[in-house]
């Protein structure tokens, strides 16, 4: 673990790992044809489960890679406290620049690294505004409407009183069976 504790300590490093990782996930969202608008707004009209294939692809290899990484001691999990208040005002704000836009901020700044127009000067613009608008009105919100109904930090694990291993079985399973239902539909 020398090498995790040098990059930890070091900002540099983390900086240049973090482009290179960013710049590695925009060309996979690109290969994966995920930066299009098309497949996008398909996705939301359910015709087109390119997006929900993708991701779900990357959360099974990402759960099994995450929990031995965990396993051996190289991460570890810390969930969040939440609230029902703050996962509302959130879905609203990247559920409504997602369908006015087609583009979510992973996928705008991969169509914006593609040469996509749209995504320059809709996506990147309006992510600037909504941070702007959102950072103007947050000292307003964070002491009412985003504390409103809040809830533990608990994994679904925990949650369902399952062992981790178990568990992950279940999701992986589940995953993969959702996958193979959207093959056999043609989708």
């Amino acid at each position: 673990m020398p090498l995790l504790t040098t990059i930890h300590e070091n900002r540099r490093a983390q900086i240049v790992l973090g482009l290179l990782v960013g710049i590695v996930f925009g060309i996979f969202l690109q290969k994966g044809g995920v930066t299009n608008y098309s497949v996008i707004v398909n996705q939301l009209l359910l015709t087109d489960f390119t997006v929900m294939k993708l991701m779900l692809s990357a959360v099974i290899v990402a759960m099994i890679g995450f929990h031995v990484l965990k396993h051996y001691g190289y991460v570890h999990l810390h969930a969040a406290k939440g609230s029902i208040g703050a996962n509302v005002i959130g879905g609203l704000i990247f559920g409504i620049g997602f369908a006015l836009l087609g583009f979510c901020p992973g996928t705008v700044a991969g169509a914006v690294g593609s040469g996509a127009m749209d995504a320059l000067f809709g996506g990147m613009a309006g992510i600037v505004i909504g941070t702007g608008i959102f950072a103007e009105i947050y000292p307003r919100l964070k002491t009412g409407l985003l504390k409103q109904g809040p809830f533990p930090a608990v994994t679904v694990q925990e949650f369902l009183h399952l062992p981790l291993w178990i568990m992950i079985a279940i999701m992986e399973v589940a995953m993969i069976g959702f996958l193979v239902v959207l093959y056999y539909l043609g989708f």
